[in-house]
């Protein structure tokens, strides 16, 4: 850690606040470095004893988890739904989805990182992947429990300790999930959460039982943690901003593709990384798909996040949501059109209808920005070569979709076509735990999930030997 890391460290209150109402929640006092040092060197310590336990019994702790976040789902969702806004019944699927990565990995980490033997020279040689130590987590408040989760499962079930700085906006959410790990019968101190905000985080990577970083976030918080780490000789693995494009090509079932846009771009608000962000129409249905696709947008409520019957809660802070907006004024000011929405409700809280503009072109902020809220982006195509090249043009490369009746088509332009990590065809983009997930480009690198997942943050070690 850095020497002077600890002088220059000013801790201060961390505030949570309700987005539906603008009124604060709780208050935290924040961790000196040399504090939340102090529990890395804990962690590390249990890290010692948590490898050399079988995969059964690191399974069986996840397992209880699995069965505690069921159990206390509705809690969660709650607590989600304060904290950072998400509504009712889609934080009660993330908890689910949460207990479903517990026990894949549960269930497949042992087969996942079983040695590989390969035929060479000597008489024996293999590939063995084993733990490193502690792993430090930096996450973003808009799943902050599968976001962590999808972390925390792969990199312990591999043998490694885990240290989580969350999002300032849900330290009730960030604690909840380290007392989980408590209720689960896990060894003390190998899952700890740091209160350590966003501005002093970076100083945690200096920490010499630090062995490597992930991060969730956007891209400027990427190239300054992969920066600092770099300087530290410490892998990391970003997961950064989206921009996601949807080719919707002539051929395409338009009033299916109008439904999946919809829930694409509004999934949580409209606050995801992979969130169906651009819509590039080619010409041909152009017109036939912006009227199905105002009529599903429009067909959206918008109301307070607890309540089951509404689909869109507020966004998760004041601040962001006049961002958001911001970013919408100067795109119609460059000549978007706003045709939905577009509007700040005369209420108090981070409320944003649902938005579309068209006549997107070159040069506007909704053409190359990430806009992160409930904006829809439709952007005109010529023609189908015209679409990829429009996608591709992004700096982003997380996610995308094709809408398309011709599906082996459509999967050839996936396959070769598209300079992004994940594609889905007649369908929007979502994180499984069997799929590997993560970016190119401005949209990071590494991938998150599956075997590729675990395989990040162990050692592959080569080991070789002669028996004469």
């Amino acid at each position: 850690m850095n020497p002077n890391s600890c002088c220059m460290n000013n801790t201060e209150k961390m505030k949570t606040v309700n987005p539906a109402t603008n009124k604060p929640l709780k208050t935290y006092d924040e961790m000196s470095i040399k504090e939340a040092g102090k529990i890395i060197d804990q962690t590390h310590t249990a890290f010692e004893q948590w490898r050399d336990l079988s995969y059964k019994k690191r399974a069986e702790h996840f397992y209880k988890l699995a069965d505690l976040l069921e159990e206390r789902k509705g809690e969660f969702a709650a607590l989600m739904t304060d904290e950072m806004g998400k509504v009712k019944k889609q934080g009660v699927g993330e908890i689910e989805k949460c207990a479903w990565v517990c026990r894949y990995y549960a269930e497949n980490a042992r087969k996942f990182l079983k040695d590989t033997h390969i035929k060479t020279d000597m008489d024996d040689s293999f590939v063995t992947y084993q733990p490193i130590g502690v792993v430090l987590a930096i996450m973003p408040w808009n799943f902050p429990f599968w976001q962590v989760l999808r972390f925390a499962a792969p990199t312990m079930m591999a043998g490694n300790g885990a240290v989580l700085k969350h999002a300032t906006a849900t330290t009730g959410c960030a604690l909840a999930i380290e007392q989980l790990f408590i209720d689960a019968g896990f060894p003390k101190d190998i899952f700890r959460t740091l209160l350590v905000s966003g501005k002093n985080a970076s100083d945690l990577i200096d920490h010499k039982k630090i062995r490597a970083v992930t991060l969730t976030g956007s891209t400027d918080a990427g190239k300054k943690i992969a920066e600092r780490a770099g300087a530290n000789l410490k892998k990391t693995v970003l997961e950064l901003g989206g921009s996601d494009a949807y080719l919707i090509l002539k051929d395409a079932n338009i009033k299916k593709a109008a439904t999946l846009c919809t829930k694409g771009r509004l999934q949580n608000a409209g606050q995801s990384c992979i969130a169906a962000k651009r819509f590039i129409v080619v010409n041909d249905i152009y017109d036939d798909f912006i009227k199905a696709f105002k009529s599903e947008m429009e067909k959206q409520s918008l109301g307070y996040p607890a309540d089951d019957e509404i689909d869109l809660g507020p966004m998760s802070s004041v601040s962001l949501r006049d961002e958001l907006h911001k970013q919408v004024e100067r795109s119609v000011k460059s000549g978007a059109k706003c045709i939905l929405g577009g509007e700040k409700p005369d209420r108090e809280g981070a409320w944003y209808p649902p938005t579309i503009l068209t006549d997107v072109s070159e040069g506007m902020p909704a053409y190359s920005e990430e806009l992160f809220g409930p904006v829809a982006i439709v952007i005109r195509a010529k023609d189908e070569e015209d679409a990829i090249r429009i996608s591709n043009s992004s700096e982003f490369g997380l996610g995308g979709g094709i809408m398309s009746g011709n599906v082996d088509h459509a999967i050839a332009i996936a396959r070769t076509r598209l300079d992004t990590g994940n594609v889905a065809v007649n369908d929007f983009v979502k994180s499984n735990p069997h799929l590997p997930f993560g970016g190119v480009k401005n949209s990071g690198y590494g991938r998150e999930l599956s075997q590729f997942g675990i395989h990040e943050f162990v050692n592959i070690k080569t080991v070789t030997a002669s028996r004469s």
